[in-house]
């Protein structure tokens, strides 16, 4: 983490010195050292003189130990900071209680006695640190939640982008019309679309807000959308299922392989490639083959594509290296090939 300009350490520290709770307990500090610095002292400015040191400690101790330690005491410069910390707090403690007085002809005042400044350089730098470090604590704080929110308005925008973006507008407007069509020819089939589609918004709605569900959901909403699709058009493609059995219960993160699922439709017969499109589910070596077969050869990614690499991004943050998308295409078909671990995404991992 980089470190922040000097300048703007010491206004921040100032600042933050001044914030009442703060400044009221170092006043409930300094009042009583400077009352009775004015009463064991019979030198006329010593009253001034407490008020001077009480002064510097304040505004030079704290400031100090944060330009020194901006992220916190540490050791890594094998304790160099912690002797200049020590070394100029001792220093400065030497000059208000000992150099200054014997400058100004002061005669003995209670803080400057031997033992007693011994004291006020312990106060200095053990009262530089605790409020150097509370300061610090404070601001980290307060990043961690900037950074908190910043992140969590992030994954809501993440969940509308996913809902978005797993939800083609075209297709779903397309099928909205034909229902309506439906409903004045065939009652049966729209009552039949509007379940399927119905279905298929609880479940994107169901997804966007898990972390993981068994790949046994992310088939049957695949199912669905091949459903609605022929539906509309019952002539569009002849679907086949290939299911091999032990994959159903595989964790996977929802809505991952729905935009396959769109694309094989859309480049395909929707495209005006009729043919067979298959679904093929496959389990080998701790691992899960999902792989989906359309007709027409692929162009590539177009640029502004979201689908492919979406999908790719989101197998990357989810599996790391344990994931991989293959995509061939000959003249007449393409097929696209997940290959996932049994054992599902990474622990900790929000995908």
């Amino acid at each position: 983490m980089s470190e922040k300009p000097e300048g703007s350490i010491v206004r921040a520290t100032l600042r933050a010195l001044a914030e009442p709770r703060r400044l009221v307990p170092i006043l409930l500090v300094c009042a009583p050292l400077v009352a009775a610095q004015a009463s064991f002292s019979r030198e006329p400015l010593a009253p001034h003189l407490g008020v001077l040191m009480c002064l510097v400690f304040v505004g030079v101790a704290p400031v100090t130990y944060r330009v020194l330690f901006p992220s916190g005491l540490d050791l890594s410069h094998g304790g160099v900071r912690v002797l200049m910390y020590g070394t100029l707090g001792s220093g400065v403690v030497l000059v208000t209680g000992f150099v200054l007085p014997n400058l100004l002809d002061m005669g003995p005042t209670f803080l400057t006695q031997r033992t007693n400044l011994m004291v006020c350089n312990a106060l200095f730098l053990v009262g530089g640190w605790g409020l150097g470090r509370d300061i610090g604590f404070e601001e980290s704080l307060a990043k961690e939640r900037a950074r908190a929110a910043r992140f969590a308005l992030e994954a809501e925008q993440a969940q509308l982008l996913a809902l978005r973006s797993h939800l083609d507008p075209h297709f779903l407007f397309n099928t909205l019309n034909a229902i309506a069509e439906w409903c004045r020819e065939d009652g049966a089939v729209a009552e039949a679309a509007v379940l399927r589609l119905s279905t298929m918004l609880r479940s994107v709605l169901a997804g966007v807000r898990k972390a993981t569900w068994p790949l046994s959901e992310e088939l049957a909403l695949m199912r669905t959308l091949f459903d609605l699709h022929l539906l509309r058009d019952p002539e569009l493609f002849q679907l086949a299922v290939d299911i091999r059995p032990g994959a159903e219960d595989v964790p996977v993160p929802p809505l991952v392989l729905l935009p396959l699922a769109e694309n094989a439709v859309k480049h395909g017969p929707a495209a005006g490639h009729r043919g067979r499109l298959s679904l093929e589910v496959q389990v080998r070596d701790g691992q899960v083959a999902v792989a989906i077969e359309n007709p027409g050869a692929s162009r590539g990614p177009r640029e502004g594509s979201a689908g492919l690499p979406t999908v790719e991004r989101r197998l990357a943050l989810a599996y790391g290296e344990q994931a991989r998308l293959s995509l061939t295409s000959d003249a007449e078909r393409t097929r696209v090939t997940v290959t996932l671990p049994r054992s599902g995404p990474l622990p900790g991992v929000i995908t």
